[in-house]
Parts: C-alpha cells; structure tokens; sequence
C-alpha cells in the first residue's frame, strides 16, 4: 500500500451544523491548480485567502480553483494532457471533461492569480471567461499538468464539489509577474509546505498538502480519491 498523505478525516461534518437544503445536492464539477515554485531553499506553493464574504469557506487560505464552466470544453490549448494524466482522469470521467477540467484549472488560476501556465500563441477572440486569457497571446500548457488527487464535498454541505487536484511547477507559466485582478482571493502568497499547513485551512487542502511533498518524490504514486460514504469518509486511488 502507498504511504498515506493525511490522518483520517473521520465521519463528515455534524449535519445539525450544516444549513438545511431539503436534499442532498449534487456535487459540481471543479478543479483546482498547484503551482510548485522550486528557486529557494525549500520549495513553495502558490496559495490565497478567501475574501471573508463568501458563504463558502470564508477567509480560508486555498489554491486557484473552481468550479468548471462551459466554454472549458472549448477553450483551445497548446499542448496535450500527458497520457498518464488523461488515463487516471477518465478512470471518473469523459476524455473530453478530463481535457475540460485541466483547462478549468489552468483557467481559474488565471482569473484568481493573475498566472498563465500557457504557450505563447497569436491573440485571438475567446468565449465567455477565456476571452481575456486568449487577449494575453496565451494557449493553455495542459501538458504542464499532473493529476495528484481527488475530493467530493461531503453530502451534508449546501455547496458540493467533485473537485480534481492537478499540479504544475512554476519554471512553466508564462510569467511569474502577476496580470488582472485576483478574483475571489483577497491575498496571494508563495508559502513553503511547513508554514502552509500553519494557515486556517480546510480539511481538504491540508489533506493535499500533505501529499505534495509524496508525490515530489515519487511523481507516478496512486492518486488519492476522498469522498464520504454513509457518513464516513471513502479513500480510493486512481
């Protein structure tokens, strides 16, 4: 069995806590980017505080991500997924939505952190949220991409995800000079692992955090899939 990268989570948040939705909502697509930035003396993530208005997960250190979007499936891109990436992808899903949420993710860190992991490429029209991504001279670098882990919100909360987990090192934006606005992140910041894990995080970014520096040493382990079952949390890999 590959080493574990977090504790065990246990049963799903106390439903008498959560706001009552009349039924289980369906989980959303989303995805979500970690950028590795390797020029110091210990590797640094790219993360940002959640604006404290939000009804979901207020003031919360996170990653770029969110949820897919339609022009996602598309968006034009200058390279492929790699083929390990595409097949533990459309072990869940369709190669097309596979392709559509790399591109979700790259996409959102571009709307919420102003980073393109992107090619050069000729401006050109876009639709819908690309369209400024594609006024930069930029096509997406799916290739840039690994697949590291997965994460169903629990059914009791009345905003769900099923939320894909990919990784990219920095040496592969366009820039590490930030463009527009952040977004729905009040802060940005490249934090080393240690002092990320000493933020006021959720449950599941700290369960990815704790599996970065695994699979920095061993880029072809399992992909952990989490999600709860019957009240208690599932753990699979892909």
């Amino acid at each position: 069995m590959s080493e574990q990268a977090f504790e065990d989570l246990g049963v799903a948040p106390d439903p008498s806590n959560e706001p009552k939705v009349g039924r289980v909502v369906r989980p959303r697509d989303a995805a979500t980017l970690i950028l590795i930035r390797r020029d110091g003396a210990k590797p640094r993530v790219l993360m940002g505080r959640r604006a404290g208005g939000h009804d979901f997960m207020p003031d919360k250190w996170v990653f770029p991500g969110g949820r897919i979007d339609r022009s996602d499936f598309r968006a034009p891109f200058a390279t492929p997924l790699q083929h390990e990436v595409a097949a533990r992808l459309e072990k869940t899903t369709s190669a097309d939505r596979a392709r559509a949420l790399a591109l979700t993710a790259i996409r959102e860190t571009f709307e919420e952190a102003g980073l393109l992991l992107a090619r050069p490429a000729p401006p050109r029209p876009g639709v819908g949220p690309w369209r400024e991504f594609m006024a930069q001279g930029a096509a997406a670098d799916l290739d840039a991409l690994t697949f590291i882990a997965r994460a169903v919100t629990p059914p009791s909360r009345h905003k769900r995800f099923d939320a894909r987990f990919f990784m990219a090192e920095a040496d592969r934006l366009m820039s590490l000079d930030r463009q527009g606005d952040c977004g729905e992140l009040d802060e940005i910041a490249w934090v080393t692992l240690e002092n990320a894990l000493k933020l006021d995080l959720p449950s599941v970014t700290r369960f990815i955090l704790r599996e970065i520096p695994l699979r920095l040493a061993d880029p072809h382990r399992p992909a952990p899939s989490l999600r709860f079952l019957y009240g208690r949390q599932q753990l699979t890999h892909l």
